[in-house]
Order: structure tokens, then C-alpha cells, then sequence
């Protein structure tokens, strides 16, 4: 199996009871860097403990890989993420496209940036601050 089918694999199977040190160590180096919209993480135990603390309230959680494209030990997966989440969007469903880069070192991710817009994912489902958000890009567009 590829390393870039490994990752999709990995991320498809993910869940609040299943989230572990040693089920990330599969696909990431253990001196990971990992950043997105709301964190930069070093380390794969902040990694983990990151994860754990992201799904441990999640009520479901999807991940649609649409493209994949590498060039050298670089890979750039497109995916969509449908979601649910309590305190989010009164617990509606909600879904967000995004790309994750990452670079590989022998067959284990040393780098994962995740590109998403963090406002359709979070903010917008917020009582006030979505109101004025959604409000915002009306006027915008």
C-alpha cells in the first residue's frame, strides 16, 4: 500500500475510541510537524493528545478524499469532512473542503499543513459571531 493510501486509510477508520500514539506513529514521524487554521503542533504526543482532545466530543466524522497529487516527497490531498459536533451548529451536520500538504521522510510524514476555511467551519455555527459572519459575507458577495 502506498504511503499517501496509508494516510486516506488512517483518517477514514479515525474515531474518539481509537484515536492512539501508536495508530498515528503508522503514518507520522515522531517529530511531526502538523499546523491548521487553529494550531501548530511539534511531536507526535502532542499530536496525539491533540487528536484525542479534537474527536473525544465529536458525534461522527467523514473524510472524502477527492484528488491526490504528489511531486517528489511532497503530497497534496484534497479532501471534504463531514462532521457533527455537539456544541457546533447545534449539532447539525457540517461539512468543510480542504487540502492537506504533507511531506513524507522514509515512508512517515514529517510535515502535515492543513488548509481550510476555518470561518464554515467553526465560526459561521456560532450563535452571535456566525450571525455577523454569515451577515458579512452577504455583503461581500
Amino acid at each position: 500500500m502506498k504511503a499517501e493510501e496509508k494516510f486516506q486509510q488512517l483518517y477514514q477508520s479515525l474515531n474518539r475510541n481509537n484515536v492512539s500514539y501508536d495508530r498515528l506513529a503508522e503514518c507520522y514521524s515522531q517529530n511531526i510537524e502538523f499546523s491548521d487554521p487553529f494550531h501548530r503542533i511539534q511531536g507526535l504526543t502532542d499530536l496525539t493528545h491533540y487528536f484525542s482532545e479534537l474527536y473525544s466530543n465529536v458525534q461522527s466524522i467523514d473524510f472524502r478524499f477527492e484528488h491526490s497529487q504528489s511531486v517528489d516527497n511532497v503530497n497534496y490531498q484534497r479532501w471534504l469532512m463531514t462532521f457533527r459536533h455537539p456544541a457546533i451548529g447545534r449539532g447539525k451536520e457540517i461539512s468543510v473542503r480542504g487540502c492537506s500538504e504533507l511531506i513524507w521522510a522514509e515512508e512517515k510524514i514529517i510535515r502535515h499543513t492543513d488548509f481550510f476555511d476555518a470561518g464554515s467551519m467553526l465560526y459561521e455555527h456560532l450563535p452571535v459571531l456566525g450571525w455577523a459572519i454569515r451577515k458579512l459575507k452577504e455583503r461581500v458577495q
